[in-house]
């Protein structure tokens, strides 16, 4: 009888009906065979038995398929487990695992296991659907069956059914509502197992993906999710599989030799294209993002793809001018199109030819591609009230429209799937179904004059999808790295291979199909229910098949900018041995050592600063490792082969832990066959690191290191170690002197002598000793007895200064090192000043006026003009001004006492300061305002801290503001302040209006009013104006007041427009206007050049919109939340 096995990987019946028929699904086609599924077919009737529940599988194709019946003999009196004979399905061997009596279960379990005689390859699998059935012999209308779909591996070789059969309805009289038992007569039964060996058409069908290597089975790897990054990932896929964009003539073309910086965009989206090129595992994104700016906030949200697009090429442009690479992008993803207005009776037409980088399609309203094209390039007429007025010849009828000029070689368009929904007054997902060919010709959109001597069919090439809903999803991309490759689907970290379903059907959207009369399917985000697929295209990848094979040229390893390539083997080589120093750790002890010449560099108390790093300060103990295995004769070499010295003349001295806090060398390693593990947890200190006094010695008789001296404490010659301090009382500093012996008998009174020699000094200069017995306890030494009789031990340090009358002693000078504090100054950030940043030795104990008193010394300016600010540990933003108080000191500022959380939030060395232009005192009196200086139009902006009189007006925050900025050219009644809020103008401020009206929560302005404003003819309007991107509730930048002059066309008033703004070029020409009503979710209105903005606009109703991305840098409330690069 064979023994009970562990469980095998299985599955309950009634578990694998809910996880594999969450949705139970029979369409209207199977209804007209309702009639024949009535008739309860036969359990030795294969193929009805087939036709009815083992059903073949949509789009998956059968490799091969058997039915094997095993005939169970003496089903009462069988072994708790039965192997049924070996059969063939696919020239695989397989057969049933039978537990009569149930697996640790009330049930009869049934599996189908795979029958090597040996373990099968570990590469080796088989997906398989299959049916087990047991059934009466002699009744073969009494049965019950389960079915199944399962990856057969070499790790998982068995499948199937723990609670198969109910045991006490096994033994029953009769079976369920037969009147008979499952069993019959003589208690035999058989079992028949139907298999299905299915073609496997991507490689991980019905995979678990336990320890998948992308890499292996693809040759491709993901990009790791940082939290909400997967959008990000999905484009960066495919950009990075768009070849032409990353080789020599793009982004892999940009200079950064001399800016290996990862601040550097350009330089880290290089590095993430080669590790991607060359990683055998997924690759992060961390050092791409931080170099963007983002910090953990733009991780954790899911920003607009097409912005983040459009905003990455913009940058990368940028950092192209000027190089090989210039123009490159737009010779790929640039195409153009032209607006037109055209007379219908005349000659005439207003048209105007834009760049365009990628396409916005409507999806509502559209049921494909096609569709959506020729919505986009419909023609409007313009007659009855809604005339155009052409230049010349008066009102006309006109059409008006867009079309496409060319196309560019690489076809991003953007499907609109997120909508305002005006009734629900929220954005939405639309989920309607909407269908994109794998081929299409663009053609028929191009416009009769554009150039079509060369074919404008596109390929497919990637599908970015997004599953969910508006508020919850995830993103994925389906891409086709070559050209006459497969599809992959690129899933964060994970690539699998796709089928052309999976890349076009189960992405156009729409219902789902309605099986077992229900549609509703379980959103995987939202837990909701829903008749729409959550998962759906959102932008589309095209590229013109004439330019394939430029497109997606091969890129090679040698191709990619050596200097890179250097730089990223180094960190590799670098973090693969720290890998393997990882790995080994435990077979290592550290070790921490002192020498005379780290002693001699450090001024402090003790003996040393543990956490110093050895490769900034020299008085910082010298890291070594050893196998724990060693002995310290051979850890004794190691030492001395860092030190460069010969292991003969070295001495170690194990350090411990006294019980007054400090660390000293207590007792020499004589025992050099010792183990050095056994040592450090015998006599060493508690620390992880073995601390260690490493002594060099000049003399070393017969090559033998001896210490007769230091035998016993009663010993004729005995001797102590003992350690010097200096303490140079001119110089202010204390040093260490250096290791000296003393013998133990010697009397304090000719220690001086000794030192004066050790020194170089005359050997009447008079010194004063003083024992360093722990940092906050540093006695005079007593002139009296011997060194026993002073109980001066081994590893005790003496301090010594040249006596001199009316100075102070070395304990003034550990009082204060004890107290010292180095604080870190640095100019309050958003001040338009050049003070620079600083660092000072300071005491603990200073109060306000103390340290204020040393940085205005530092700065030569008057310490009452000093104001100071606390540091934000997280943001390293000004945290809190610093209140000027005679009682509370520096120690208490900078680490307050409400508890360790609230001191953790501020740095505990650093402090901002300002310098006021007037004293703190003063300060009292006045209102502290930050102001907005528009020097430019809005294109320049900058910051000015001004203090006014708490009880003042608008126009004394004028005159200062006037004089901090250095405005003295500017007409004081011509200086206007503005309240924003939102990004929109809040209020304008007259001049005698109160200072104390101003509001906390908007942002102050201030401009000069531009001439053509004071200039205005009578008749002439004001607009207030914003910025907004694509939806007027997405709103950013810095808003302004604008003239609207009488009969002017908006062609006339754009030229207007770029003047009051500052902007040139192509900032300002990438530009669309509209007229926005100041209700909540208006819609925007787009102005053409022909149009007339004083007729359109309703005075006090209208705002004038610029719809344009958000370029700035800084996000905050008053100023927008899009994406930025910096």
């Amino acid at each position: 009888m064979d023994p009970l096995p562990e469980s095998p990987k299985l599955v309950d019946p009634e578990q694998e009906n809910e996880d594999q028929h969450d949705v139970a699904i029979i369409g209207p086609r199977q209804l007209d065979a309702a009639e024949d599924m009535d008739q309860e077919p036969l359990a030795n009737d294969w193929e009805a038995m087939k036709a009815r529940y083992l059903k073949e599988l949509p789009d998956l194709e059968t490799e091969s398929e058997t039915v094997h019946t095993w005939h169970i003999k003496g089903y009462r009196q069988s072994r708790p487990k039965l192997h049924g004979p070996v059969f063939e399905c696919g020239e695989q061997p397989w057969r049933i695992l039978f537990f009569p009596y149930g697996n640790q279960v009330d049930h009869a379990s049934c599996y189908l296991e795979q029958a090597h005689d040996d373990k099968p390859p570990q590469d080796w699998y088989a997906c398989v659907q299959f049916m087990l059935v047991m059934w009466n012999p002699s009744e073969p209308l009494i049965y019950t069956q389960h079915t199944a779909t399962h990856r057969f591996t070499a790790d998982e070789g068995d499948w199937g059914f723990t609670r198969f059969a109910e045991l006490r309805k096994v033994y029953a009289q009769t079976w369920e509502e037969r009147d008979k038992p499952i069993l019959d007569k003589g208690a035999d039964a058989n079992i028949t197992a139907y298999v299905r060996i299915i073609k496997d058409p991507t490689g991980v069908l019905w995979h678990n993906f336990v320890d998948y290597d992308s890499k292996k089975i693809t040759g491709y790897v993901g990009l790791r999710n940082q939290g909400a990054t997967c959008y990000l990932n999905s484009l960066l896929q495919s950009l990075y599989f768009t070849n032409a964009f990353r080789k020599s003539q793009a982004i892999y073309q940009i200079p950064t030799e001399d800016e290996e910086k990862l601040t550097n965009s350009a330089y880290t989206l290089q590095r993430l294209f080669y590790l991607l090129q060359t990683s055998n595992d997924a690759v992060p994104t961390a050092e791409l993002t931080r170099s963007f700016g983002w910090d953990s906030r733009q991780i954790f949200e899911q920003q607009d793809v097409q912005e983040l697009s459009r905003i990455l090429m913009e940058r990368m442009e940028e950092k192209m001018k000027g190089t090989k690479a210039e123009n490159a992008l737009a010779k790929l993803f640039v195409g153009k199109t032209k607006t037109y207005i055209s007379c219908i009776h005349v000659n005439y037409e207003s048209s105007r030819v834009e760049d365009f980088w990628d396409i916005q399609l409507n999806v509502r309203g559209n049921k494909n591609l096609d569709e959506s094209f020729k919505d986009y390039i419909q023609v409007e007429t313009m007659d009855g009230d809604n005339k155009y007025f052409a230049e010349g010849h008066g009102l006309q009828d006109a059409k008006k429209g867009v079309i496409f000029e060319s196309f560019p070689q690489v076809l991003h368009l953007q499907l609109k799937r997120f909508e305002f929904d005006v009734t629900r007054e929220a954005m939405m997902k639309v989920n309607d179904r909407y269908e994109f060919p794998e081929e299409f010709d663009a053609s028929p959109y191009l416009s009769d004059d554009a150039d079509k001597s060369e074919s404008y069919i596109y390929k497919l090439h990637g599908v970015l999808v997004h599953s969910g809903d508006f508020n919850a999803g995830h993103y994925y991309a389906f891409l086709k790295p070559s050209r006459d490759g497969h599809f992959y689907k690129f899933d964060d970290d994970r690539v699998t291979r796709a089928t052309m379903k999976e890349v076009l059907d189960e992405n156009f959207g729409g219902d789902y199909d309605v099986l077992n009369g229900s549609s509703l399917v379980r959103n995987p985000y939202t837990r909701t229910l829903s008749t729409k697929r959550s998962m759906s295209a959102y932008m589309l990848v095209y590229i013109r098949q004439t330019r394939i094979d430029s497109v997606l040229v091969d890129v090679t390893e040698d191709e990619t900018p050596a200097h890179l390539q250097k730089r990223l083997d180094e960190e590799r080589t670098l973090r693969e041995q720290r890998k393997k120093d990882r790995e080994e750790q435990h077979l290592y002890l550290p070790l921490a050592v002192l020498t005379a010449e780290t002693f001699k560099h450090y001024q402090g108390t003790d003996m040393a600063k543990w956490d110093s790093d050895p490769e900034k300060d020299p008085s910082a103990p010298r890291p070594f490792r050893a196998l724990k295995s060693l002995n310290v004769q051979e850890v004794r070499g190691i030492i001395a082969k860092g030190l460069e010295v010969e292991p003969e003349r070295l001495r170690l001295w194990a350090m411990v832990n006294r019980q007054n806090k400090t660390v000293r060398p207590d007792q020499p390693l004589l025992r050099l066959d010792a183990n050095i593990e056994d040592e450090h947890y015998q006599i060493g200190t508690k620390a992880a690191a073995f601390r260690l006094w490493a002594e060099i010695t000049d003399d070393v008789p017969n090559n033998v290191l001896q210490l007769p001296e230091l035998l016993g404490q009663n010993a004729k010659n005995a001797r102590t170690l003992l350690f010097l301090k200096y303490f140079d009382v001119e110089k202010q500093t204390l040093t260490g002197a250096g290791p000296m012996y003393f013998p133990r008998d010697e009397k304090i009174t000719e220690l001086p002598c000794a030192i004066a020699r050790y020194m170089g000094w005359p050997s009447d200069t008079p010194i004063h000793l003083y024992e360093e017995i722990k940092p906050s306890m540093i006695d005079p030494i007593k002139q009296k007895g011997t060194l026993v009789q002073a109980e001066i031990q081994d590893g005790d340090i003496i301090c010594f200064q040249k006596a001199f009358p009316e100075k102070e002693d070395v304990r003034d000078f550990y009082d204060y090192l004890n107290t010292r504090l180095v604080v870190q100054f640095a100019p309050r950030p958003s001040l338009n000043r050049q003070e620079e940043s600083f660092e000072l030795v300071l005491s603990r104990r200073m109060v306000y006026d103390q340290f204020a008193a040393k940085v205005g010394e530092y700065l030569n300016v008057d310490p009452t003009h000093l104001r100071f600010s606390t540091v934000n540990a997280t943001t390293n933003n000004p945290k809190a001004i610093v209140k000027r108080t005679g009682t509370m000191s520096l120690h208490h500022i900078l680490t307050p006492q409400q508890g360790a959380y609230v001191s953790s939030l501020q740095l505990t060395n650093a402090l901002f300061y300002e310098i006021l232009d007037l004293s703190l005192s003063e300060l009292e009196t006045k209102k502290s305002l930050r102001v907005t200086w528009l020097s430019d139009g809005i294109s320049k902006e900058e910051q000015y801290d001004i203090l006014v009189p708490r009880n003042g007006v608008v126009e004394d925050a004028a005159v200062t503001l006037r004089r901090k900025a250095n405005l003295e050219g500017v007409a004081l009644a011509r200086i206007r302040l503005f309240e924003v809020h939102g990004c929109k103008i809040h209020k304008m401020l007259a001049s005698n209006a109160s200072l104390a009206s101003i509001n906390d929560y908007v942002s102050l302005f201030a401009e000069k009013i531009p001439d053509e404003e004071v200039e205005a003819p009578e008749k002439a309007k004001l607009i207030n104006a914003f910025h907004f991107n694509k939806e007027p509730n997405r709103i950013h930048g810095v808003p302004f007041r604008f003239v609207v002059k009488e009969g002017e066309l908006f062609k006339q008033t754009k030229e207007r427009l770029a003047k009051r703004t500052g902007w040139k070029g192509k900032q300002f020409e990438k530009i669309r206007f509209a007229l926005v009503q100041r209700i909540t979710y208006a819609k925007p209105v787009y102005l053409d050049d022909d149009d007339v903005l004083y007729e359109t606009m309703s005075e006090g109703d209208d705002m004038l919109g610029l719809d344009h991305v958000d370029r700035s840098r800084t996000v905050n409330s008053g100023r927008g939340d899009g994406i930025t690069i910096r």
